[in-house]
């Protein structure tokens, strides 16, 4: 069972970046760190969302950006609850990303650039999609087909093709504990 941290404590931590950036990899490891210092969290992950809530939705622009902005809702109901949810999301477009930030209170968002070269999302590229997408057999795959805008000032920028799993869950970890509330109640 999830216990609310208070309404006070609400925080999104939304990751975006190339598909297999490590954006999942590096939530569930952060998410395991801060449970076992006493702090709940939820993880929303693309995929998750797309077997239930949004298995509606293709993958052309429009629906992508209706994937984003029912996620970014999630969040926000979650942030409200006085949960911390670290959203892992490709989310392609600067626009839908600044939309979802515009639903939270000042301070209880941050965008987290999960900063990858293509050429190694490709390398680690777990489902193959890669290889699909340059073969014609994937449309709309981004990185490939579609675009990716990266943020031009995220509140954070985690270099997972530079660091190792490990180093890159202690630079998020500590910045949630840093500069959030979170940090706050998990000595209390």
């Amino acid at each position: 069972m999830i216990r609310p941290l208070g309404e006070k404590c609400g925080l999104a931590v939304w990751l975006t970046g190339l598909p297999a950036s490590g954006k999942s990899t590096l939530a569930r490891e952060v998410a395991q760190a801060l449970n076992q210092r006493g702090i709940p969290c939820y993880i929303l992950d693309g995929d998750i969302l797309r077997q239930g809530l949004n298995k509606d939705l293709g993958y052309s622009p429009e629906d992508r950006r209706e994937n984003i902005r029912r996620a970014g809702e999630v969040a926000r109901v979650l942030v409200d609850a006085g949960l911390l949810v670290i959203a892992a999301f490709i989310s392609p477009y600067a626009e839908d990303r600044s939309r979802v930030r515009s639903l939270f209170a000042e301070g209880r968002f941050c965008e987290i650039f999960v900063d990858c070269p293509p050429e190694t999302c490709e390398q680690r590229d777990p489902k193959g999609h890669y290889r699909k997408a340059r073969t014609g057999r994937l449309n709309s795959f981004t990185g490939v087909s579609a675009p990716y805008e990266a943020p031009a000032s995220a509140d954070l920028v985690v270099p997972t093709g530079k660091l190792t799993v490990a180093e890159s869950a202690r630079r998020l970890l500590e910045f949630i504990l840093d500069r959030s509330p979170i940090g706050q109640t998990a000595g209390e």
